[in-house]
């Protein structure tokens, strides 16, 4: 839902695609992952909160009961002062009058500024789900993306909202570590979701924006790889209650279902997938080469 002048480009998830879009922040504070382009046109900032108050109080008033959800823009929405971010829940709330849901993106970095006490705080004004890019649970791939947080420390910050309960939608890349590490990158990144079952997990498959100077680090994947990828790591996962997706627009296998009632029926999609792809070498040994035009 679009009445501002954003500062384009505006990203946001899949789910958030009916919700109103505030950019707290411009960029991400962790701009420095090699495998992500989404900001690296942008310099961070965090934006004034009276920038802010204004842009809600445009909102016209005939629209105001239609909005039920809100998603905190840009990359890192949690990394606003935590007074302020606390301000910016009112505003909404008394501005909005059917509200009741905020989300936000959450960088490792983030998680850091907040106390489970303040998160806590946070979704008591409606700031509800966080979403957050694990990228892998393998230690050398997270090293090599230069994600600057260990799989381990991002888990204890993930626990962290998990204690305030805020649910997590947590992503992770199909192809992020090349064929080099693809049994450990896998294998790894499902032990990571079993660890700490999130509500949510969607996996995205590597494409090119910004990042081609990490494409020259890795071996990239052919369309039959990343199937084997998928594969491996829905055969691992066994979380105690998550819903899985891969609908992202980079997806070649599209899955959905739940954990643990769906694990069965998710793994014979992603074997049957693959199956049908050996049937058609040229496409199965062919590196995929889809990029975003634009941004």
């Amino acid at each position: 839902m679009y009445y501002f002048d954003y500062d384009e480009p505006l990203f946001r998830p899949p789910s958030e695609a009916h919700s109103l879009i505030i950019q707290v922040t411009i960029g991400c504070s962790q701009n420095s992952c090699g495998f992500c382009g989404m900001y690296k046109m942008k310099n961070f900032r965090i934006r004034p909160l009276a920038d802010i108050f204004a842009e809600i109080d445009s909102i016209p008033l005939p629209h105001r009961p239609y909005i039920q959800r809100v998603f905190l823009g840009d990359g890192d929405g949690l990394v606003y002062p935590q007074e302020q971010l606390l301000a910016v829940l009112d505003k909404l709330a008394s501005t909005l009058p059917r509200l009741n849901r905020v989300g936000a993106y959450a960088s490792p970095n983030s998680l850091t500024t907040k106390t489970v006490a303040e998160l806590a705080q946070l979704r008591q004004r409606k700031l509800r789900i966080l979403y957050f890019g694990l990228e892998s649970g393998d230690a050398e791939t997270i090293e090599l993306v230069n994600k600057r947080f260990s799989p381990e420390v991002m888990l204890t910050l993930c626990r962290k909202a998990q204690q305030a309960e805020l649910k997590l939608s947590v992503t992770a890349i199909l192809g992020l570590a090349g064929r080099a590490r693809t049994q450990q990158h896998a294998e790894a990144t499902a032990a990571w979701i079993n660890a700490l079952a999130p509500e949510y997990f969607s996996l995205l498959t590597m494409f090119r924006r910004h990042n081609d100077a990490y494409f020259k680090c890795i071996a990239p994947l052919s369309n039959g790889e990343v199937l084997q990828e998928a594969l491996r790591v829905v055969s691992h996962l066994n979380p105690s209650h998550t819903i899985l997706r891969s609908n992202h627009v980079s997806n070649i296998l599209h899955l959905a279902g739940s954990y643990p009632k769906d694990r069965q029926k998710i793994i014979a999609q992603a074997e049957a997938a693959l199956q049908e792809g050996r049937r058609h070498p040229d496409w199965f040994n062919l590196v995929p080469d889809y990029e975003e035009e634009f941004f």
